[in-house]
């Protein structure tokens, strides 16, 4: 029997990267409590079979949408960590990256947040996705903060995410200059 652990795994089928990506775009242009199965099948071209084959149920989906938006901001901080060994410049560059996504065209909030307030189950598969994300962004922060030398990294972590989800949900409604303005001076004055 050869040794399991010599072989690569195989890479995702080309279908449920198109249910995927079509998910990805229709849950955060319109929300994932909006997005039915059915348009998503629709929209992704493949048949019921096959959509039930690679996501059973819509939750898995959900979960899916969130392990694949947390894995690019993953992603973006390892490429910057092998960019730059500041902490303050990594921590700056994670509130860019708050920002941009805030100026993106059709800008409709975090799309974890909405995932997470949109269900009504915690004990489905959505809440563990979010809150794993949330744990990895305030273990980098914790981490970044510690080696910038911040007081209290810890709870500097914790402030930049309460700035972090109020820029990010008063900014639809709210001035997203003045709510831009307010993060990048809480992460100023947690950097020191």
């Amino acid at each position: 029997m050869p040794d399991q652990s010599a072989i690569a795994p195989r890479p995702p089928a080309p279908a449920k990267i198109k249910i995927l990506n079509t998910a990805d775009r229709l849950f955060y242009d319109e929300g994932v409590h909006t997005v039915g199965v059915d348009r998503i099948i629709a929209q992704s071209h493949v048949t019921k079979a096959t959509f039930y084959k690679h996501y059973r149920s819509k939750d898995l989906l959900i979960a899916a949408f969130i392990d694949g938006r947390t894995a690019l901001a993953q992603d973006a901080v390892a490429a910057e960590r092998e960019r730059t060994s500041d902490p303050a410049a990594i921590v700056r560059f994670i509130v860019d990256g708050f920002v941009a996504e805030s100026h993106r065209p059709g800008y409709h909030g975090c799309p974890f947040i909405n995932a997470a307030t949109s269900q009504l189950d915690a004990s489905g598969p959505v809440t563990p996705a979010v809150a794993a994300w949330r744990t990895w962004l305030r273990s980098t922060l914790v981490e970044l903060f510690t080696a910038a030398g911040t007081p209290n990294p810890e709870d500097a972590a914790d402030d930049l995410l309460l700035a972090r989800d109020g820029a990010f949900g008063g900014g639809p409604v709210a001035d997203p200059v003045a709510s831009e303005a307010s993060l990048r001076r809480m992460s100023e004055r947690l950097l020191g």
